[in-house]
């Protein structure tokens, strides 16, 4: 494996479904595209950026409307994402839930989102390494709606940005302006969403109700088995595999999810004999075998459950704690799988 994410981009079942919702049938789009006729009847499929880039031409050629983009964003089934997407949802604010979109997208696209987090401002943008074009337009538009989306259906509230900064020139609908509710900046040099920093602390009410139930199955059933038990070092086990998906949490995260204090919880972890380094370490080991042990679980999103910025760090860790790479423990371990 390189230490670059390959340019190939999963294009998700939510995708079709809601280009059907707004009457673009997927064989017509594919046709338009000039991809493949059945590429939408296989979920393991990938397309390079040039052919994400031409699926988006082609939907702006079949359905040439003002703010496009957006009409797909809030018409878009959430419960259709892939468990490390739909996660965001139920992350446990709106920051936590940032960090784990950009992170899942990174893994399944060469897609980067950028979060630079400032006092007052939090600043996304979007790179695409191996792209030969500027990204098509509705497809920043998605991007960006759908991060507002995510602020607004997560904390129940109707966040707006701080401003929003577009290449293009300015259009002659007032659609970005109704849904966006803030300054919007056309004709500059990059595309940008800025956000409110104090939004970002915004609590996800959802956040500790239907976690567990939009993970995959062996990340509940991790869970579970460890809520039953009661030393402060399982505990803490248990808030980190909550938490690895949107980064490395560290000490007083934990501590506030515990409702202890940095101090009380460091001394308790030391009286049991352990550091917080290792019960990381643990968390990680732990997690990864049983998200493995579900076959439908591709390795690219258990790497971004567990935490890691690509799949290359995943694949170099658990050959170091396993002695072989994470398909071959599936192989050696499929007999008990079953």
């Amino acid at each position: 494996m390189s230490g670059a994410a390959a340019d190939r981009c999963r294009i998700p079942r939510a995708f079709w479904q809601t280009v059907e919702l707004i009457g673009v049938p997927p064989a017509a789009l594919l046709r338009q595209a000039r991809l493949p006729a059945t590429l939408h009847l296989n979920e393991q499929g990938y397309v390079t950026t040039a052919q994400y880039f031409a699926l988006w031409k082609a939907l702006e050629e079949l359905k040439p409307e003002p703010g496009l983009g957006i009409t797909l964003v809030e018409r878009a089934d959430t419960a259709v994402h892939p468990p490390s997407s739909l996660a965001a949802f139920y992350a446990r604010d709106y920051r936590d839930g940032l960090l784990r979109i950009a992170r899942f997208k990174r893994l399944c696209s060469p897609e980067h989102v950028h979060v630079a987090q400032g006092k007052a401002e939090c600043t996304v943008t979007v790179e695409w390494p191996y792209a030969s074009e500027p990204e098509p337009t509705i497809s920043t538009d998605v991007t960006f709606a759908s991060l507002v989306e995510l602020g607004r259906r997560g904390t129940g509230q109707h966040l707006t940005p701080l401003r929003v900064e577009l290449v293009r020139s300015r259009p002659k609908s007032d659609v970005y302006q109704k849904y966006f509710e803030c300054p919007i900046r056309f004709g500059v040099a990059r595309n940008a969403l800025i956000l409110k920093s104090a939004d970002l602390d915004r609590p996800f009410p959802g956040h500790n109700q239907e976690l567990l139930e939009i993970l995959t199955p062996a990340l509940a059933a991790a869970l579970g088995e460890l809520q039953a038990r009661s030393s402060i070092k399982e505990q803490v086990k248990v808030v980190l595999k909550r938490s690895l998906a949107s980064g490395r949490p560290d000490l007083s995260d934990v501590a506030r999810d515990l409702g202890l204090s940095e101090r009380t919880l460091q001394r308790r972890i030391t009286e049991e004999g352990a550091s917080f380094r290792e019960l990381l370490i643990e968390a990680r080991q732990e997690l990864g075998r049983q998200l493995l042990s579900d076959p439908s679980a591709e390795i690219d999103e258990v790497a971004c459950l567990l935490g890691y910025q690509d799949a290359t760090s995943f694949y170099r860790a658990f050959r170091y704690w396993e002695g072989v790479t994470p398909s071959r423990w599936r192989e050696l371990h499929g007999s008990k799988l079953h």
